[in-house]
């Protein structure tokens, strides 16, 4: 990566790509296109997809909201072997797909059990994304070491 700019235009990419993906994905089970509700009989594997993705969206929010206070993500930002841009985009792109991967999967679950608790944590994971939202400002705020930390 040559500069901030492109650093934060590719992180803009990782936000938005998503969340076109899971507006096609939301089409094609509106229009019938995929069948919905193929799965809303297994109540076991609903059980299990249910627990599974309950304790992921649970556990990722916070951890993706407070990743860049971490001090092990911290010390990859004022280690000055590391290229700081190619540190801003790995870290970046983690959180930003520690959101985007729980929230495409529970769209996909939500449409496959017609169960509306894998709805409710895909819409709270969707707001959670403009948390995190990448700015330029975010990215040069993130990017800063400072003699405290």
């Amino acid at each position: 990566m040559k500069n901030l700019k492109q650093v934060q235009h590719r992180l803009m990419i990782e936000f938005w790509l998503p969340i076109v993906i899971s507006l096609s994905i939301i089409g094609l089970f509106e229009t019938e296109t995929l069948i919905p509700g193929v799965w809303a009989a297994d109540s076991t594997k609903e059980f299990i997809f249910l627990y599974i993705m309950e304790l992921a969206t649970i556990g990722v929010i916070p951890l993706a909201l407070r990743m860049f206070k971490l001090k092990k993500v911290r010390n990859k930002f004022q280690d000055k072997s590391l290229d700081i841009l190619k540190t801003l985009l790995h870290w970046g792109s983690v959180r930003l797909n520690m959101l985007t991967m729980p929230l495409m999967i529970n769209i996909i679950l939500y449409y496959l059990f017609m169960k509306v608790a894998f709805g409710y944590m895909a819409i709270i994971l969707f707001l959670c994304l403009f948390f995190v939202f990448p700015t330029m400002e975010r990215c040069v705020e993130e990017t800063k070491v400072t003699a405290n930390d």
